[in-house]
């Protein structure tokens, strides 16, 4: 018994250093992960500023977007408007050259008339002569009219000089065909007169109109001047937003190889959190045996512990039986004494073997309260890092799938620059057309201008 008591007490002994050790180590250990969760949730919270800077950063870009394609429909309406007029106006410019061409045979044929005019007047013009001639030799005889002669003679030659409407009708009213030509000479002259008026009033119409075309041009050069500034804008407006564009590119990489970066380091940690939850479980198992250990343990030791207090009583029983047979015999006995002696002493060691007992007890009722109470925090701990861990792969995953969407939102935004590239292209060649245009209507109204200056000589 003393054997086993002093062996009992050897293992308590060793006991404590060695749980002294594991708890050294499970704080280590605890302190560990503790840094590790407060690592993981300080990359948590920076991938979720990258993210909302990201997506900040998203907004602004799709602001700027709308503004340019607001000011690329506008221009697209305005080409499309400039086209318009663009058109009506080569439409009245193929009209006034169709009248200029009208009004320009139309006054050939007039002038054309006005020759054959002068032609049958300078006719006349010869016979009134031989009339006026004739007349003359008759009335030479006439000696009493000679003053009155040599007077119309007079009026006759300032007439023929001076061309005097009034005394060529007094001399062609001498002869009936003279008169005849003369009214047709009249009516011709009325009719060309007419034609004349409204040849001048078609000029005049035809000048304010060229005036009107001038204005026209001048107004559509100065909108061309000012769509090719609106361009040389846009232009500049694109190259910005390349600009813009590239720089966002290269922050979304930096950012995208930052958040790989982030998500390695996490997927690290979380395989690095998986080994330690794998270590946590085998510890926990190992615990939950020494436990279940420590409690066949303290079985026994109770088996033990009655077994001795039965013993104890039997021994108990047997010393009074003894004390009161040695009260019986008067004489003392030495083998009794002896026997008495050795029954005390093993009394003795059975009640200091039953106190290391009960002490050994108390300890161990001790530690297995601490085991329990430690095993109940590691297991909610351990509950709580699952828990934890839950949570950030589930950050994860959602900052995976953040990070996918931006990246499809990153490529409709290159295709819709892309798009607006050729947009611009496509409106810079029409302007261009719109140029060459302008200048063919340009020369065309020089030449227009040109071909009107004999017409003004004439007159």
């Amino acid at each position: 018994m003393a054997h086993s008591s002093s062996t009992t007490s050897r293992r308590q002994d060793g006991s404590i250093p060695s749980r002294g050790y594991v708890e050294s180590d499970w704080e280590a250990k605890e302190a560990l992960r503790q840094r590790e969760l407060e690592e993981a949730r300080a990359r948590a919270a920076q991938m979720e500023k990258t993210m909302r800077w990201w997506s900040d950063c998203t907004a602004n870009w799709r602001e700027k977007w709308s503004k340019v394609r607001n000011e690329r429909n506008k221009a697209r309406d305005e080409a499309k408007l400039l086209r318009s007029k663009l058109d009506s106006a080569l439409k009245d410019a193929a009209t006034y050259k169709r009248e200029k061409q009208e009004l320009e045979s139309h006054n050939e044929q007039m002038r054309k008339e006005l020759e054959r005019i002068h032609l049958l007047l300078l006719k006349h013009a010869g016979q009134w002569d031989n009339q006026l001639l004739e007349a003359l030799d008759t009335t030479e005889s006439d000696t009493p009219r000679e003053t009155e002669t040599d007077d119309r003679e007079a009026e006759k030659d300032s007439a023929v000089e001076t061309g005097s409407g009034e005394d060529v009708r007094l001399e062609i009213s001498s002869s009936e065909t003279s008169c005849q030509d003369t009214e047709t000479l009249y009516q011709k002259l009325s009719m060309l007169q007419l034609r004349l008026d409204e040849a001048t009033k078609t000029l005049q119409a035809e000048r304010e109109e060229k005036s009107q075309l001038d204005r026209r041009a001048e107004k559509a050069e100065a909108e061309v001047v000012e769509w090719r500034e609106r361009c040389e804008e846009l232009r500049a407006s694109r190259q910005d937003a390349v600009r813009e564009l590239l720089d966002m590119q290269d922050q979304y990489k930096d950012a995208v190889a930052l958040i790989q970066a982030d998500l390695l380091d996490e997927a690290t940690s979380r395989e690095g959190m998986d080994r330690r939850l794998a270590e946590l479980r085998a510890q926990l198992e190992r615990l939950q045996a020494e436990n279940a250990a420590e409690w066949g343990k303290r079985e026994r030791l109770e088996t033990e512990k009655l077994t001795l207090e039965r013993e104890n009583k039997r021994l108990r029983a047997e010393v009074r039986d003894m004390q009161e047979r040695l009260e019986r015999r008067s004489r003392p006995q030495t083998a009794a004494d002896t026997d008495l002696r050795h029954l005390q002493q093993e009394l003795n060691d059975k009640s200091k073997e039953l106190s290391d007992l009960k002490h050994s007890q108390n300890k161990l009722k001790k530690t297995l309260a601490d085991k329990t109470t430690e095993l109940a925090h590691t297991t909610r701990r351990a509950e709580q890092y699952e828990n934890e861990v839950k949570r950030l792969r589930g950050r994860v995953e959602e900052l995976k799938r953040e990070l996918a969407v931006a990246e499809d939102e990153v490529d409709s935004a290159t295709n819709n620059i892309r798009k607006l590239q050729r947009t611009n292209d496509e409106l810079q060649e029409q302007v261009e057309g719109l140029q060459v245009q302008l200048q063919h209507l340009q020369t065309r109204y020089l030449f227009f201008q040109f071909n009107l200056l004999p017409d003004k000589c004439l007159k």
